[in-house]
């Protein structure tokens, strides 16, 4: 009977198969095996009613941090206040996501909390991504306000991850969508200005026709493992011009002929986006030269 791999804790599993939940342990050649939430696997079940895993089907990808296999989508919630999240960090999400070519959009959590010119600077934030390609929503998960677009983002078939620090509202997010679940929110410490994990370990939560990850939360993220020449391409809005470098290994610094930074002159690739990349190309470039 195949199922889905929905929770892990401790030594044991919990699978959905389509007669409903199946606690279930690795066994045999699998015993040493990592088994991850959202892996498709093979059980056959027991007279007790529990199961035995006995296969785990192939992986259309992998999540390290956190540990999540065959992820479809990747939700990055955010906020502006309390705490206000680095653009740095959402860039580096949003190139671990492009990575593993994963459907992506933004929510900036805690837009109750924005008033003035600090609500025209998140509005202004999402518009860079919206001209990137990626669709981003502000709204509030405490208020429920604006979150039909987010609902729809999660509805779909397959597993979506919401990436996002620690207080930033995931849980509070989620409740708020699917009132059934009664997951538990923490709050941001006064003294750090930083969240505490209130979820422990990854895990599948039902959502229309997929699932979502309510995941512990995220901190610095490393890039992913590409070539320097090949980083520009993770950037939707710089990799269509980069085919019109003249060099096709151009790294879009000081080469001649260099499209992607005529954009940036013409303002058709934001400034400080392109600035996050030259950031990200020194950082791989630092890290290349210790390898050799």
């Amino acid at each position: 009977m195949k199922g889905r791999v929905v929770k892990i804790w401790n030594q044991w599993v919990t699978v959905m198969v389509p007669e409903g939940p199946v606690l279930a342990r690795p066994r045999g050649k699998l015993s040493s095996a990592r088994v991850l939430v959202g892996d498709e696997v093979e059980v056959e079940l027991l007279p007790d009613g529990r199961g035995i895993i006995r296969r785990i089907e192939a992986r259309r990808n992998q999540l390290e941090r956190p540990p999540v296999a065959n992820v479809d989508r990747l939700l990055v919630v955010f906020s502006w206040e309390s705490p206000k999240v680095a653009p740095e960090w959402v860039d580096r999400v949003l190139l671990q996501g492009e990575w593993r070519r994963l459907a992506m959009a933004l929510f900036l959590n805690k837009g109750d909390l924005l008033v003035g010119e600090r609500r025209e600077e998140g509005e202004r934030f999402l518009s860079l991504y919206r001209q990137a390609g990626y669709p981003a929503w502000m709204g509030s998960a405490r208020e429920k306000e604006n979150l039909e677009p987010v609902e729809g983002f999660l509805a779909g078939e397959g597993i979506t991850v919401l990436a996002g620090e620690s207080g930033l509202g995931k849980t509070r997010l989620l409740n708020a969508l699917y009132p059934g679940l009664e997951l538990k929110s923490g709050v941001v410490s006064e003294k750090t200005g930083r969240g505490r994990h209130t979820t422990r370990h990854p895990q599948l939560l039902p959502t229309g026709k997929g699932w979502v990850v309510d995941t512990p939360g995220f901190s610095r993220l490393f890039l992913p493992p590409v070539e320097p020449h090949e980083l520009g391409r993770l950037f939707p809005e710089m990799r269509e011009r980069a085919q019109e470098c003249r060099f096709r290994d151009c790294l879009h610094r000081t080469e001649p002929g260099c499209a992607v930074r005529e954009a940036v002159h013409r303002g058709e690739v934001d400034e400080s986006r392109f600035g996050r990349y030259l950031q990200f190309l020194e950082e791989l470039l630092a890290e290349r030269k210790k390898t050799f």
